[in-house]
């Protein structure tokens, strides 16, 4: 595998810093550096995204007649390098890397007109209707009832750890609508709109705050919900199938630009901040070893994700080799917070409920340099990333069934 860039990649290597360093203003860096979470509130969220839907850059791997940027492998990867080097906001992936892959592969044409070309601008927010309490990392066992009546589906039940789920305009779901033979064989796939009667949401405090326009999960409860059946994607009873072929792009996505970005900035953290014996912490050799570890984990992450979506820019799919990616990604995404925690040090104990107050002209002194208010939430909410998108567990066994044939 050649790793060289041409003289047009570097060329347009050139181009999307230069974009960069315009479109990322001052007012999103400030917003987004205090960000416990990697994301911005959703009117922050909509700003940057539509400054890339105006650019065409927005769905990097949509194809190029629905609105896709039309990269080939190589400026794939610049684009996420750079992107992630520059520290850009982190755009909700729900709509964009989730539902619309689903939408393109199985939905009507009718489904595809209406939802596509909202998602691409952001015009409309979504979030997943998976998880329930009792069906998380053995998802074929979820309950919530979908039952037809006439033209709609009348759902009963809840759903929970729903990210942005206040935010959302619609809903993306799994119900079982058969429970008579196999679990896999009674799920069907929906698409729901969240001001429908009968919807709540109730949001799910978690230890990471969360700070004003970060509240991240929530439980949803169904009562008596009228779905339409035109709502449903492909046939009923075929919902697993969808679902699976969804979980390979919340899985397979790139880590190590993310990853290399966060270990600059515990860098940069441990070069201003002392060890106990009084010498800069980057100097300490007990952290340069645990920094060193960390490095090789992502540059070993960074070539196979390289040799992986190579693979995928020639029409192969990322398969079972998505849960390889989300397991070394999301270990050491929390080896990384730690680093930084570690590297905060007692900066990093005061609970500040808000860091984004002192943007909006609080006059409450902040104790501790700007870098170190989000690094507790930071750490305590990737505590999940082991969890979400299937846990770690599931992720070795699907490599030893899938990949290695145990």
């Amino acid at each position: 595998m050649d790793l060289a860039f041409s003289d047009e990649d570097r060329a347009f290597q050139a181009e999307v810093r230069a974009w960069i360093a315009e479109a990322y203003d001052d007012d999103l860096k400030t917003q987004h550096g205090q960000s416990g979470n990697g994301y911005l509130d959703k009117a922050g969220q909509v700003r940057w995204q539509k400054k890339l839907a105006s650019r065409g850059w927005a769905a990097p791997d949509w194809p190029v007649e629905l609105g896709g940027a039309g990269f080939s492998p190589s400026q794939r990867y610049i684009f996420n390098m750079e992107m992630s080097l520059a520290g850009v906001p982190t755009s909700s992936p729900m709509g964009l890397k989730m539902v619309a892959p689903v939408i393109m592969a199985f939905g009507s044409d009718e489904q595809k007109a209406q939802h596509l070309p909202p998602i691409l601008n952001s015009d409309i927010w979504w979030c997943q209707g998976y998880s329930e309490p009792g069906s998380g990392s053995d998802l074929a066992s979820l309950q919530m009832k979908a039952e037809r009546d006439g033209d709609d589906y009348v759902l009963n039940g809840s759903k929970i750890w729903t990210t942005h789920a206040q935010w959302a305009d619609w809903m993306f779901c799994l119900v079982r609508t058969d429970a008579s033979g196999k679990p896999q064989n009674g799920i069907t796939f929906l698409l729901l709109r969240m001001d429908t009667p009968g919807i709540e949401i109730k949001p799910l405090p978690t230890l990471d705050g969360p700070m004003a326009g970060e509240q991240e999960i929530n439980q949803v409860f169904f009562d008596n919900v009228r779905v339409p059946v035109a709502n449903r994607i492909g046939e009923e009873g075929k919902g697993w199938t969808y679902a699976k072929y969804l979980l390979e792009f919340e899985r397979g996505n790139a880590y190590a630009p993310g990853l290399m970005n966060a270990l600059k900035k515990v860098r940069r953290i441990a070069a201003m901040e002392l060890s106990d014996s009084g010498e800069a912490l980057i100097d300490d050799p007990d952290f340069r070893r645990k920094l060193s570890q960390a490095q090789i984990k992502v540059e070993a992450l960074n070539a196979t994700e390289l040799r992986i979506f190579a693979a995928m820019g020639s029409g192969q799919p990322v398969g079972p080799a998505s849960s390889m990616l989300k397991l070394e990604g999301s270990e050491t995404q929390q080896a990384i917070t730690e680093l930084t925690l570690e590297a905060v040090g007692t900066y990093s104990a005061p609970f500040i409920q808000d860091t984004w107050a002192n943007l909006r002209g609080d006059n409450t002194p902040r104790p501790g340099p700007a870098y170190a208010a989000p690094a507790a939430p930071a750490y305590f909410n990737f505590r999940k990333a082991s969890i979400y998108a299937g846990s770690n567990e599931i992720q070795h066994n699907i490599m030893a069934k899938l990949v290695l044939g145990l």
